[in-house]
């Protein structure tokens, strides 16, 4: 198990235990989170090492590496995904200002954002840990999918735009991918990350029971202030910040399920139409943000 005695983000020892939430997905085990009063990152403790943790990813139920449609949650994550993808692909055309380009996208999973980019023109790479879901993408969309061990194959300097798509957290060491993404960068090039987002009304509400703390597979929950600084000390320039919208509709729906609702869905999406109206004037407080950061143009 790996034990933080101080801050990850800022090195601060005022470091205290905020909540004890429960893995709902596989093991059913109880891990802290920890929060910093400095910097108000929080954080999972004694989270399992790089060697332990693949256990906690095998279900049938983790979407993002087995494409399932099983399940009721399942069937309108895949609705969501769906409707997403050419927003997302909006928001990059956009922050590029370019129409075609060459991206990478780190974490890729069963690659349909990957594919929706190659189908617009776009010359794809992708990175995914997991060799189900690797193998998926490549024989459903054609795409060229490494494993994160082999990225120092990929040339420096050869990427307009880099995404990570709720991927980050999952990460041991976020500081060193944040070095192979500017190595990766072309001077002035965009990376959009997209994370959950810990100060948001929904995770206010939910509280131990939210669902994006997704303990131990999410190791590091920021809030738009903490990722401030950690962009900030990975050498990027945070420009901007978007939202996903429709993000809060799926976790309230698995957070009404983590309390024990026996119906989730119509619990969850009720529950979750206040938290969306009040984040469309306050972006800060949504449950998803996404962070557009350039590199700088003379690195």
């Amino acid at each position: 198990m790996v034990h933080h005695k101080v801050c990850p983000l800022c090195a601060s020892e005022k470091i205290k235990p905020h909540f004890r939430c429960t893995d709902h997905l596989v093991s059913k085990e109880v891990f802290e989170v920890f929060k910093c009063t400095d910097c108000s990152f929080e954080f999972t403790q004694d989270y399992p090492g790089e060697t332990e943790i693949g256990k906690y990813y095998e279900s049938d139920d983790y979407i993002s590496h087995s494409d399932t449609a099983k399940g009721f949650s399942n069937k309108i994550y895949r609705l969501v995904r769906n409707l997403m993808l050419k927003k997302k692909k909006r928001i990059i055309i956009s922050h590029t200002c370019l129409q075609k380009g060459r991206i990478l996208d780190i974490g890729c999973g069963t690659g349909y954002f990957a594919g929706e980019m190659k189908k617009a023109g776009w010359l794809v790479n992708g990175i995914e840990i997991n060799k189900k879901a690797r193998d998926f993408a490549i024989s459903r969309f054609g795409l060229e999918v490494i494993s994160p061990g082999q990225i120092d194959t990929l040339k420096a300097g050869s990427f307009d735009c880099i995404t990570l798509w709720h991927v980050l957290e999952h990460f041991h060491d976020p500081f060193k991918y944040s070095s192979d993404i500017l190595r990766l960068l072309k001077p002035g090039g965009s990376c959009l990350v997209a994370l959950p987002n810990s100060n948001s009304y929904d995770s206010g509400y939910f509280e131990e029971f939210w669902a994006a703390y997704d303990v131990p597979r999410h190791l590091w929950h920021f809030n738009p202030s903490s990722f401030s600084l950690f962009s900030e000390k990975s050498g990027f320039i945070l420009k901007n910040i978007r939202t996903l919208p429709l993000d809060v509709f799926y976790i309230s729906i698995l957070s009404k399920k983590n309390r024990g609702s026996k119906v989730p869905f119509f619990t969850g999406v009720l529950q979750a139409l206040p938290f969306a109206f009040l984040s469309a004037f306050n972006r800060r407080k949504c449950s998803s943000v996404i962070y557009l950061l350039r590199k700088p143009s003379d690195q």
